[in-house]
């Protein structure tokens, strides 16, 4: 047998993992880009039968930098094939393996290193600086300069990607030197994970799950020194850089005796409770830190079906619809407790969609670098909604979150995107009016 020529493919755990996959096909009908295309290739199996040529050297350099790269990168590593896979199959870390091999072998232009330097390196490890440009872009809002350039369609389209998921902003940021105190009897204390884009770009959010935690007797502490979670640099293989992110979350989090380290985006708490360990597998020391903070993140809906201790009583009379994030379902298999929060909201009339794991098509930066096939994937997604005939769509993940704006805009739709704490915070204030 020929030796590979990718090294990353030879590891004796890579071809295990290769292994598990019996190519029954059953995971083809969850796969999104497989419902786009319609191809094999461009589905788990394909991908998987790509990675295994690779492995056993019947795929070289040429082929690998053409048709491997090429379905490769059009995966959305949504990760809906393991849950439909009855044989256990670890897609997620063998794409995350592909690709790492692909960035190594790759040169980007110019223009791609330095959008990689500004957006990896300079603006989202420094929450700050990411709240300085949302100030800015609040600007291009109120002004109407947005209204122009979307009618003009003049942006090249990686900058047209990016201005269409771009939300309304409210550039109001809370002061986190000091931590929340909670309101009523006091139950415990949390640390909250702020995240870069959702604090920067959905702020509201943030504060809604603070009031929140509060509203249930939380005191909510924001430790000093925490940063992006790397989920976004790791989609795209830069590893090195999401190693260091990983290790200054570790190290700040662990430092302080919290209850639970709360986080309300559902990309970044599968980075934090399930990803941090595959980049520290050679990193003993680590390793065990990154356990340890595992058992200690939990998603604010996966803490609150269980912590409710003041039931939200306020009506919220709205017809919902919800949309589960990928990484919230797959990765992190919490599929119910959002629900159950929904449900018990007085006045919510909960739809359930068609295909409610179906990806929108945000899949990290995927919507930006894959445009296209984010939209075709977003459209099948607007469609499922539609039919609910839905006046709020509710989602638990900061890119569903801006691509769902989008998508809600693009499809025509009245219907207003809001994370769950969102509504759980309508009713705690309607709660307050009524007793007023």
């Amino acid at each position: 047998m020929a030796q590979p020529v990718i090294e990353e493919f030879a590891t004796s755990t890579f071809k295990g993992l290769l292994n598990q996959c019996i190519h029954c096909g059953l995971c083809l009908q969850a796969c999104p880009t497989y419902a786009v295309f319609g191809t094999e290739m461009d589905a788990p199996p394909g991908r998987i039968a790509l990675m295994r040529a690779a492995s056993e050297g019947r795929i070289g350099l040429a082929d690998f930098q053409g048709s491997f790269t090429e379905h490769i990168t059009l995966c959305l590593a949504c990760r809906a094939c393991e849950t439909a896979c009855p044989s256990g199959v670890k897609y997620g870390k063998l794409v995350e393996t592909a690709r790492v091999a692909i960035e190594h072998r790759r040169q980007p232009g110019t223009t791609e290193r330095f959008a990689r330097w500004l957006g990896f390196q300079q603006m989202m490890p420094h929450v700050g600086r990411m709240k300085l440009m949302a100030r800015f872009l609040w600007v291009y809002e109120t002004i109407g300069l947005q209204r122009v350039v979307r009618s003009t369609r003049l942006l090249p389209k990686p900058l047209r990607a990016m201005d269409a998921i771009l939300p309304p902003i409210t550039p109001s940021y809370r002061d986190y030197s000091r931590p929340a105190p909670a309101i009523g009897p006091k139950r415990g204390q949390v640390a909250f994970f702020i995240g870069c884009i959702q604090e920067a770009f959905l702020a509201e959010v943030n504060e809604a799950t603070i009031r929140v935690l509060q509203r249930n007797g939380y005191e909510v502490h924001f430790p000093k020194g925490q940063t992006c979670c790397g989920a976004a640099q790791m989609h795209v293989g830069e590893m090195t850089q999401a190693r260091e992110l990983a290790k200054k979350n570790i190290d700040v989090f662990l430092a302080g005796e919290y209850e639970a380290v709360i986080n309300n985006a559902g990309g970044c708490g599968a980075t934090l409770k399930d990803e941090y360990f595959h980049l520290f597998e050679d990193d003993p020391i680590y390793l065990e830190k990154a356990k340890r903070l595992s058992a200690q993140i939990k998603d604010i809906s996966e803490f609150l079906v269980t912590h409710l201790n003041v039931p939200p009583t306020g009506e919220v009379r709205a017809k919902v619809t919800y949309s589960d994030s990928c990484h919230l379902r797959h990765a992190q298999k919490i599929v119910k407790q959002p629900r159950d929060l929904l449900k018990g909201i007085p006045g919510i009339q909960l739809i359930e969609l068609k295909a409610p794991d179906r990806c929108c098509g945000s899949a990290g930066v995927y919507n930006i670098v894959q445009s296209d096939t984010a939209d075709a994937v977003l459209d099948m997604k607007m469609a499922d909604i539609a039919g609910t005939g839905a006046e709020i769509v509710v989602t638990t993940n900061t890119g569903c979150h801006m691509q769902l704006i989008a998508g809600v805009r693009r499809a025509g739709l009245k219907a207003e995107v809001r994370h769950v704490v969102e509504l759980l915070d309508r009713s705690y204030a309607a709660m307050g009016r009524r007793d007023a």
